[in-house]
C-alpha cells in the first residue's frame, strides 16, 4: 500500500528551505505516527552552497525515513545578464527549474510507492502551480511571511490596475490596502517598483495565483493581526474571485542552520555579565547589510545613546545601492576599518559588536535583553515577540516596509526610525529611537505589550487558541 506523502517546494535559498523544513516537521508532529512523509524539491544552479548542502544532511540523518529531499538536477544559468534586474533572474531560475524538472520529480515520488496527497509551494515557485493544476494535485501556498503582507499581496493586482506610472514614480503617494495602515508606494517590494521590469509582470503574476489555491498557509496566528486577518476573512483583498481558506498556523519559529555546538558563544557569555532588561540587540538578518558610511553611523548613535548594546556587523554589499549582501558572496572584512576609530575602546563594558552571525533566537530569550533593531524581517519579528522583546523597526527590503507598518501602528510593538530620502538613517535619529525605547515610559509600555503578546503567542498552541493545522487535502 502507497503512504501518503506531502510535496513541498521551497523558493532557493537557506531561509526559504529552513521554512519548508519547519513547516514539514509540523506536519509530521500533527500527522498519526507513520502516516505520511515529506518530500521535498530543491531547486540547483548559483544558489547551491556548502551550508545548504550540510543543512539537508543533518535532517536527513535526523529524519531519515520521514523527511526527504529531492535535487533537481544541476541547471546552468547566466547571473552576470546586466540588462536585467537580479529579481528577474532569481525567478527566470525558478521558472527554469521548473519546467526542466518538477514533473519529473513528482513522477519519480509516485513511483516510489508514494501517493502525492498535496503540494505545498513557495510564493516564489508559482511557476508549478499550473502543472500542479494540470496533474490535479491539491495546491497550497505556504506563505512565511504575515497577514498584513498576505492581504497586500492579495490586493496588489488591483493597485496595479489602478495606477498607470511605476510604483517607483509614485515616490510620495500613499496606497491603501484592506486591513492595512496606508503605505508609501515606494515602500513596496524592489520586483514591483518599475512597470518595465520583467519581474513586475511576474510578481503580479504570483499575486493573482494565490487565490487559486486549495489554501494558503501562513506563519502568523490571528491574535497578532487581527485587522488583516479580518479583512481577509471578509473577501475585501481578493477583488472579482472567492478568497481562499487561510490557515494561520503561527508561530513557527526557524531552527538554527547551524549544528549544535558545545561551546558557548562569546555574545552570551558577555550577556551573562549584563544586568537584566538593560541590552538593545541589533541584528539585520542573514542578508542585511549596510554601506560603511551607514555603519559608522549607527556607531555614532549607540555610543551617543548610552545604552548597552550588542551589535551584529554584516560585510558592507559589494553594490553600495543594496541594503542586503547575497548567502553566496564572500563573508570576511575588517571590522576595524568600517567602525569609527576607537569606537570598540570607547564603548568596552557596555558595547559588543559581533562579526556576522550570533545566536539569535537564544539572545531575544536571554535575561539581559531589552529591545531590538531588526530589519522587520517575519521570522525575525515572530522571534522577537515569542521572546517578549520591544522593537525598533528598520525595514531594509522585500516586504518588510508592511511589517514595520504593522508592527509600529497596528500592533505597537515597534518603534520606527525616521529615514531621510535615501533611506539613509542619521546616527542621532538612532540615539532618539534607541532612548526611547530603552529609557522612557513608552518603551517601558511597549515593553509590557510585548509580554503580554508573548503569552497570546504561547496560547495559540493550546487547544483553545487561535492556531489551525493543515488541512485534510483529500478530496
Amino acid at each position: 500500500m502507497k503512504k501518503d506523502t506531502v510535496v513541498l517546494y521551497p523558493a532557493p535559498g537557506m531561509g526559504h528551505i529552513i521554512s519548508m523544513v519547519e513547516l514539514g516537521k509540523l506536519i509530521l508532529r500533527h500527522s498519526p505516527p507513520n502516516s505520511i512523509t515529506i518530500s521535498i524539491l530543491i531547486t540547483t544552479g548559483p544558489y547551491e552552497t556548502p551550508a545548504i548542502t550540510s543543512y539537508i544532511t543533518r535532517i536527513s540523518h535526523t529524519y531519515p525515513r520521514s523527511i526527504t529531499f529531492h535535487r533537481f538536477p544541476h541547471l546552468s544559468v547566466d547571473t552576470d545578464d546586466c540588462s536585467r534586474s537580479r529579481a528577474a533572474i532569481q525567478f527566470d531560475i525558478i521558472r527554469l527549474n521548473t519546467l526542466h524538472h518538477f514533473s519529473h520529480s513528482l513522477h519519480h515520488i509516485a513511483q516510489t510507492d508514494h501517493h502525492i496527497r498535496a503540494l505545498v509551494i513557495d510564493f516564489f515557485c508559482t511557476s508549478a502551480f499550473p502543472i500542479a493544476a494540470q496533474l490535479r494535485i491539491p495546491t497550497y501556498y505556504f506563505y512565511t511571511s504575515g497577514a498584513s503582507a498576505l492581504a497586500a499581496f492579495f490586493y496588489l493586482p488591483k493597485i496595479g490596475e489602478q495606477v498607470d506610472k511605476s510604483f517607483k514614480d509614485l515616490a510620495s503617494t500613499y496606497l491603501h490596502f484592506p486591513g492595512l495602515p496606508k503605505l508609501l508606494a515606494s515602500h513596496l517590494p524592489e520586483p514591483v517598483l518599475d512597470r518595465n521590469d520583467p519581474a513586475y509582470g511576474d510578481f503580479i503574476y504570483f499575486c493573482s495565483h494565490l487565490s487559486k489555491a486549495d489554501g494558503v498557509i501562513v506563519n502568523t496566528f490571528e491574535d497578532l493581526e487581527p485587522i488583516p486577518v479580518r479583512a481577509i476573512a471578509d473577501g475585501c483583498c481578493v477583488v472579482e474571485a472567492p478568497t481562499p481558506p487561510v490557515y494561520y498556523i503561527g508561530p513557527i519559529i526557524l531552527d538554527s542552520i547551524d549544528e549544535e555546538v558545545e561551546k558557548k558563544h562569546e555574545c552570551l557569555v558577555w550577556l551573562d555579565e549584563q544586568p537584566n532588561g538593560s541590552v538593545l540587540f541589533l541584528c539585520f538578518g542573514s542578508r542585511g547589510s549596510f554601506s560603511e558610511a551607514q555603519v559608522r553611523e549607527i556607531a555614532i548613535g549607540l555610543e551617543r545613546s548610552e545604552q548597552r548594546f550588542l551589535w551584529v556587523v554584516r560585510a558592507p554589499p559589494r553594490n553600495t545601492n543594496l541594503k542586503q549582501v547575497s548567502e553566496y558572496e564572500e563573508k570576511d572584512f575588517d571590522l576595524n576599518k568600517v567602525l569609527p576609530d576607537g569606537f570598540v575602546e570607547r564603548t568596552k563594558g557596555r558595547g559588543l559588536v559581533v562579526k556576522e552571525w550570533a545566536p539569535q533566537v537564544e539572545v531575544l530569550n536571554h535575561k539581559a535583553v531589552g529591545g531590538f533593531v531588526s530589519h522587520c524581517g517575519w521570522n525575525s519579528t515572530l522571534e522577537a515577540l515569542v521572546a517578549g522583546v520591544p522593537m525598533i523597526a528598520w525595514p531594509l527590503y522585500a516586504e518588510q516596509h508592511l511589517n514595520r507598518a504593522a508592527l509600529v501602528e497596528d500592533m505597537k510593538m515597534a518603534i520606527g526610525v525616521e529615514m531621510e530620502e535615501d533611506e539613509f538613517v542619521s546616527g542621532s535619529e538612532l540615539e532618539r529611537r534607541v532612548r526611547e525605547l530603552m529609557a522612557s515610559e513608552k518603551g517601558r509600555e511597549m515593553r509590557e505589550r510585548s509580554i503580554e503578546m508573548r503569552e497570546r503567542a504561547l496560547k495559540a498552541w493550546e487547544e483553545q487558541g487561535s492556531t489551525t493545522f493543515l488541512p485534510k487535502a483529500d478530496k
